[in-house]
């Protein structure tokens, strides 16, 4: 089975991961921000990676740590449980709708770290949590996964609608690109012989 778990301590957060590749999409998921927890649960179900995340931050003074940290930590365990990535598809893509919002996500475990990112909110929260934190996420995320990210909201008006429709885009694409593919399950998806 492809898991692996991350256990970071600073002075601003106290995080464990541990992720399963070929699970279910079984989830257990506190951060303290309820909102965060919620795209969190998403990102499991709907990519079938369980997740497990206990994050203990310095929300006191802000949420900026506890999203960047968590982002920075399940990235690491996805990009340690895909080991040498020998394989795996490598690339996925989705369209992903919810209600009037329609999300285009696409991505390459590349090992070449990339985000673009073409979607705004008009609002500052959701819930409790900065809305300018989202792009801070996926970009961290991008960072220690290896992976390079692309999400664009085509377009959407509700910001809820927004925040969950890239975070459901993002876990159907990494659902299609780590799986392994049934006709190189040895090989190395690249021309280079490494990723």
């Amino acid at each position: 089975m492809r898991t692996a778990t991350i256990n970071r301590a600073t002075a601003e957060t106290k995080i464990a991961v541990t992720v399963n590749l070929d699970g279910t999409g079984q989830y257990r998921i506190s951060t303290g921000i309820g909102f965060f927890d919620h795209m969190l649960e998403q990102l499991s179900r709907h990519s079938l990676i369980d997740l497990d995340v206990d994050t203990k931050g310095d929300l006191h003074i802000d949420q900026h740590h506890t999203v960047e940290d968590t982002a920075l930590a399940i990235g690491q365990a996805i990009a340690e449980a895909l080991g040498d990535k020998r394989g795996i598809r490598r690339y996925g893509d989705a369209l992903s709708p919810m209600d009037e919002t329609l999300t285009r996500v696409a991505l390459d475990i590349s090992g070449r770290p990339w985000l673009v990112w073409k979607t705004d909110f008009t609002q500052k929260r959701l819930g409790e949590m900065d809305t300018e934190l989202f792009q801070h996420w996926f970009h961290s995320f991008a960072q220690t996964a290896g992976i390079t990210l692309h999400i664009e909201t085509l377009y959407g008006e509700n910001n809820h609608h927004i925040a969950e429709s890239a975070f459901k885009g993002l876990a159907r694409a990494l659902r299609i690109a780590v799986e392994i593919d049934p006709r190189k399950t040895d090989a190395i998806p690249s021309t280079k012989g490494v990723l």
